[in-house]
């Protein structure tokens, strides 16, 4: 019981240093953002105000977070539901690359087959 506890303490303590850490890197990146770009959602173009600047987030355009160069060029103000879309999105990418969809383009078998417009030509010349 003594080693379960021991081990449970150690967890927390590391998730909670973890926890500390992120806030920091976070705390530092995000205040440079916010002297550097405009508070508007890089996507929506919603504009922010001090009273509602909480709802806007910082993205890694990399998906990088220890990518945080001065000039603030691996960053993009999203507001929070861009940011939350962005990210599914990137899961809905990697996702359809494990299931062997491997761009845009490429439907597999649930493409569409019929061509609606194949005799289109044939069609106007008889008129």
């Amino acid at each position: 019981m003594a080693n379960d506890a021991t081990r449970t303490e150690k967890t927390d303590h590391l998730i909670a240093e973890a926890v500390r850490n992120r806030q920091s890197r976070e705390s530092g990146y995000r205040e440079r953002a916010l002297k550097i770009h405009p508070w508007i959602c890089g996507r929506c173009a919603r504009e922010f105000t001090r009273q509602n600047l909480r709802e806007l987030t910082v993205h890694h355009r990399d998906h990088n977070h220890d990518n945080n160069p001065g000039d603030g060029s691996n960053w993009e103000l999203l507001c929070l539901y861009c940011h939350d879309n962005e990210h599914a999105r990137q899961l809905d990418a990697a996702a359809a690359r494990q299931a062997g969809v491997n761009s845009r383009h490429d439907h597999g078998p649930a493409a569409a087959t019929a061509k609606p417009f194949a005799n289109l030509q044939d069609l106007l010349k008889r008129n």
